[in-house]
């Protein structure tokens, strides 16, 4: 489905030295920012047990059917842009490279499950914080939540059927 607006970013990704007995480093976001010129793999800064690097360019993608998600995202202290790194198959240097970025909390959290992907918030600069609360603003539509009230089983006739392994009622 095509997105109803869509910014382009680059995203920024760390890798750190680990004292963990299975891993030498660690991969993470580091930040979301205005789509820059650079290439994947590309060192932007470094420093003993660090490195920064330029992890590649993605769409930030809005759906007015996730506004939902977006209102709860800016209602927080410091909103987030989500990021998803999945391991990478190229040997460009980065173990990691960036796979999604999305302002929603609920799809952020259905890469989580699987164990495979790193999924990091990296907090929303203003400049998107601002094109999302525009977005909010002319999509967003509350939903008034209606409670489901069951319906009464019955038969063919129109009388109560018996629940199944109760005899008859």
């Amino acid at each position: 489905m095509p997105a109803d607006a869509a910014m382009p970013i680059t995203v920024l990704i760390e890798r750190r030295a680990s004292d963990h007995a299975w891993q030498d480093h660690v991969w993470r976001p580091l930040g979301v920012l205005p789509r820059i010129a650079g290439e994947p793999g590309q060192v932007l800064a470094s420093g003993e047990g660090w490195s920064h690097y330029y992890g590649g360019d993605l769409d930030l993608e809005l759906y007015r059917g996730e506004t939902e998600g977006y209102l709860t995202n800016l209602s927080q202290h410091v909103p987030v842009v989500f990021v998803v790194l999945r391991r990478n198959e190229e040997s460009d240097g980065l173990d990691y490279q960036p796979f999604l970025a999305t302002i929603c909390p609920y799809e952020a959290m259905g890469y989580t499950s699987g164990g495979d992907d790193i999924v990091e918030g990296v907090p929303m600069r203003p400049p998107v914080t601002g094109w999302v609360r525009e977005f909010v603003a002319r999509h967003h539509v509350d939903v008034p939540f209606v409670k489901r009230k069951n319906k009464g089983h019955r038969d063919d006739e129109g009388g109560k059927r018996p629940h199944p392994g109760r005899g008859p009622s």
